[in-house]
């Protein structure tokens, strides 16, 4: 290959966006590439962002030195990523790419077509995602069939846990690679917007920070903090994502307690404040594939509490608390304990940032992905 590569990345919304974990990955691998003398092509969805066009930005022909491509969308519930990422696959396999990386396994369906014209095909499953609860039987056959067709035909599949890479050998007899996301060591700042808009201070709250869907754990979480005995406020922050029905089930849930506030989507300087400032921040996920929201939350030095999933536990070791997946007393006494012993979420909150930071980094990352670009293990 040339000392410069020339690369496409697509299955991701578009960036630069925090609507899921898969952009946020993106965003951080493409930059770092083009610093590192590379050409990158990332091929964003049209159409408007997931919590709203409210938050829709300026479209970008460059963004940080990426080259950013937008690609006819359907935008209706299981058809933009589907006609996104096929529109996106046509373009790499007729560019001049050397390298085409496809992220999430549902964009994978299309990964042959560049494979066809003799690209190099990385695939990055980011989680099992036809397990999902919001899709229907349809939507979840075709992301099974994006699985099968990278199992079969991409040169290298990465995965972010070792569960996931196990799941491929048992299934697939198909070896992976093993490359976690990673984290940026952030700078805390003082509640400002959320004091003003939220009423929310250091330490008085009790953090949720995610897409709101089912697979989540929420109706967990509500269930279990309307029993704890506690002056802190519950914080669920996060937009849906082709889930109102959902959101709206969980505030229907949620009345009667006026601790629980929901923000919507954040992102910039309100979320920069809710992670500096959280007592602590929770994750009680029954499914993952590796949560990029609970590496930023210990990077900012928050006591975590999360369920034993291996994608969670396999991230927090012994540096945070946790509880049994899709048990909503075990979720309550945890919450309990956390509420009643100040001492003990201050000893996770003080281990929490340097721990995460050095375990992940997102230069080691891009090295590594780097490596499987050029053939290199």
């Amino acid at each position: 290959m040339n000392d410069k590569l020339h690369i496409a990345m697509l299955g991701h919304k578009r960036i630069p966006s925090r609507e899921g974990g898969v952009e946020i990955v993106v965003e951080e691998l493409s930059t770092r590439m083009v610093k590192a003398g590379n050409s990158v092509t990332c091929f964003n969805r049209s159409g408007h962002h997931i919590s709203g066009k409210e938050f829709d930005e300026k479209t970008l022909k460059t963004y940080k030195g990426v080259n950013i491509k937008s690609v006819c969308t359907i935008n209706c519930k299981g058809l933009a990523a589907m006609t996104s990422s096929f529109f996106a696959a046509i373009h790499a396999a007729f560019g001049k790419f050397e390298v085409v990386h496809f992220h999430a396994e549902g964009p994978c369906a299309m990964l042959w077509l560049p494979k066809l014209f003799g690209k190099r095909c990385i695939a990055t499953i980011h989680g099992l995602d036809w397990q999902r609860a919001k899709w229907g039987g349809f939507a979840s056959k075709y992301i099974k069939f994006g699985e099968k067709t990278a199992a079969k035909h991409a040169d290298e599949i990465i995965v972010l846990s070792q569960g996931v890479r196990k799941y491929f050998k048992d299934a697939y007899n198909r070896d992976t690679v093993f490359i976690p996301n990673g984290v940026s060591k952030p700078v805390t700042v003082l509640p400002e917007y959320i004091k003003e808009n939220f009423g929310l201070d250091k330490d008085n709250y009790i953090l949720f920070l995610g897409r709101i869907v089912p697979e989540k754990g929420l109706v967990y979480l509500i269930n279990a903090f309307k029993q704890v005995k506690t002056d802190k406020k519950l914080v669920i922050a996060g937009g849906s994502s082709d889930t109102d029905a959902f959101m709206n089930e969980l505030k229907e849930l949620a009345k009667g307690d006026d601790r629980i506030i929901f923000t919507g989507f954040v992102q910039g300087k309100p979320l920069e404040e809710l992670y500096s400032n959280a007592y602590v921040y929770t994750l009680p996920s029954d499914l993952e594939g590796m949560p990029l929201s609970l590496l930023e939350a210990m990077s900012y030095g928050n006591c975590c509490l999360v369920s034993d999933i291996d994608e969670c536990a396999e991230v927090v070791e012994d540096k945070a608390l946790i509880f049994k997946k899709s048990d909503t007393q075990d979720l309550r006494k945890k919450l309990q304990f956390a509420c009643d012993n100040s001492d003990e979420v201050k000893k996770y909150k003080q281990q929490a940032s340097d721990f995460i930071c050095n375990k992940y980094s997102w230069d080691d990352v891009a090295a590594k992905t780097l490596n499987l670009y050029e053939n290199k293990k």
